[in-house]
């Protein structure tokens, strides 16, 4: 009987450890948990909040951490955020970076430091320095709002309101003034810069319109520029007679849709773009196989669509 129970308990240890082994409990409770770095190139716009906040849910599940820095639109303060988020040993950062050029030496020191770099949302001057970028189709972004300005006028006076330090910016404005390219009916009548920020936008229209009071289009790179553009044409009065496009799908942008006073949004999917990180993030980790681009589809949504997407929440 003695060695009856002996061996029974040896099997139920044996069964015991292999049950651990097979859950994975032996192993992460005995590692230190992952740090992940995260810097957007700004906080104030919510469409990187939501981003975020998929990613601090899955990792955050896993028992690791999300290390999230704001550098307010200044790319030289991104730059020592990284810097001091590398040297507190980060696993891997995740960058949607101000300037897309000048974030190089930011790159160079990960990469020197050991630590994989995955972009979100816009590119990088140099992507081998890179090991992964995810984005919307922002080039068929500009695409589909040009479409449907050639489908609803026959001619246009364009104002453009960009944000020449992001790649992503620049790819939407260039698939805009792609398509409208070979129509000389559809004429940029002016462009200015406002960084994507809503306060920035409405001085920067306003200045185009003293330049140009017969614009009757503003092509603006996101919602919330599109936003700000409102503004500025409520003040003078001339929204009633102006399309205006922006793109991220904000609910903001929605409801003005809704309303009837802003024209079209093309939707990104900050939901999906921060899912798709955190997958990534993990197969990175993990030395499994991971693609090295991955582009995210956008949609326009217009008032004969927007009830399909709801106005309360992003997609």
């Amino acid at each position: 009987m003695k060695w009856r129970r002996l061996f029974l308990a040896v099997c139920s240890v044996a069964l015991a450890v292999w049950l651990c082994l097979t859950l994975g409990i032996f192993g992460k409770q005995d590692e230190a948990p992952l740090r992940i770095g995260a810097t957007y190139m700004t906080m104030n716009n919510p469409f990187y909040s939501v981003i975020d906040e998929e990613l601090r849910l899955m990792i955050e599940s896993r028992g690791d951490i999300l290390l999230t820095r704001d550098p307010a639109l200044d790319q030289d303060k991104q730059n020592d955020q990284i810097h001091e988020l590398l040297a507190g040993g980060i696993d891997l950062l995740v960058i949607n970076p101000v300037d897309f050029q000048q974030i190089r030496p930011a790159l160079e020191e990960a990469r020197d430091a050991g630590v994989p770099v995955v972009i979100v949302d816009s590119q990088v001057s140099d992507p081998a320095l890179v090991a992964c970028t995810i984005a919307s189709d922002n080039y068929g972004a500009g695409v589909l709002c040009a479409e449907h300005l050639m489908r609803t006028r026959d001619s246009a006076r364009i104002a453009l309101l960009e944000h020449p330090t992001a790649q992503s910016a620049l790819d939407r404005i260039q698939g805009f003034c792609d398509t409208i390219a070979d129509q000389p009916q559809y004429q940029i009548a002016g462009r200015a810069s406002s960084d994507g920020q809503l306060e920035l936008a409405m001085p920067a229209l306003d200045s185009l319109l003293d330049a140009d009071p017969d614009i009757d289009v503003v092509m603006a790179l996101n919602d919330p520029t599109a936003l700000g553009a409102m503004a500025a044409l409520e003040e003078r009065q001339l929204l009633d007679r102006t399309l205006v496009y922006g793109v991220d799908g904000s609910p903001e942008a929605k409801n003005m849709i809704f309303e009837g006073v802003m024209t079209a949004t093309v939707a990104q999917s900050p939901i999906q773009i921060g899912q798709t990180t955190a997958q990534v993030i993990y197969q990175i980790l993990s030395g499994e196989e991971y693609k090295s681009e991955i582009i995210v589809p956008v949609e326009l949504i217009t008032a004969e669509n927007v009830g399909q997407f709801g106005s309360d929440g992003w997609q």
